[in-house]
């Protein structure tokens, strides 16, 4: 897929003109990860996101015991950011690591910001953006409590079956708040589901 083509998918907003997609796409540069590659890491002040052409990487912490636990998966056609320490420029709590090769985009802050504040199609773009991410965020964050971890891996499979093909098994345990083994035993069950479904 084209540069040009990638970017509309993400930046797809009514206002954003043919001219106005020329300057975006003049602002990123393309930018290639190979696998175990680190775009960020703890300790760091992000300087800029990446528009995910192909692959997949996720967002890891390091829990208080030293467990690492996944925050986030980003795969093709996404933005991959650490908003907090982009925007308020403060370093980072978390990694950004390439599970798989990645060809992205990247664009600077200062770049985006003198874009934010004179097209309005990427401020309304950048708003839009803002409130799925933290509509997405709260969903999660209550989902992880009430609902059960097949449900949620379910749901994981429906939205971004990329990362249950190349993401680890450990990796997505940590994300959906289970163990590695638990997630087995999720995987067994839906498996023998299925195949009892298929008789």
């Amino acid at each position: 897929m084209h540069k040009e083509k990638t970017l509309q998918l993400v930046y797809c907003n009514s206002l954003l003109t043919e001219e106005n997609f020329e300057i975006i796409s003049t602002a990123h540069r393309e930018v290639r990860f190979k696998k175990g590659d680190f775009f960020l890491s703890k300790g760091e002040i992000s300087g800029s996101y990446l528009i995910m052409e192909s692959g997949l990487m996720r967002s890891f912490v390091y829990s208080y015991n030293g467990d690492d636990i996944t925050t986030n998966f980003f795969s093709n056609h996404e933005v991959v950011i650490e908003v907090l320490s982009l925007f308020n420029r403060t370093r980072s709590e978390e990694y950004i690591q390439a599970l798989t090769d990645c060809i992205c985009w990247q664009i600077d802050h200062d770049r985006f910001e003198q874009l934010y504040h004179s097209i309005k199609g990427i401020r309304e773009w950048g708003r839009a953006w803002m409130s799925e991410q933290l509509f997405v965020s709260k969903i999660r964050s209550v989902e992880i409590i009430t609902d059960n971890a097949t449900n949620r891996y379910l749901k994981l499979i429906r939205e971004k079956p990329q990362v249950i093909r190349q993401a680890p098994l450990k990796q997505i345990a940590s994300y959906l708040g289970i163990t590695d083994t638990s997630l087995s035993r999720i995987r067994k069950e839906l498996s023998k589901g299925s195949f009892l479904a298929s008789k």
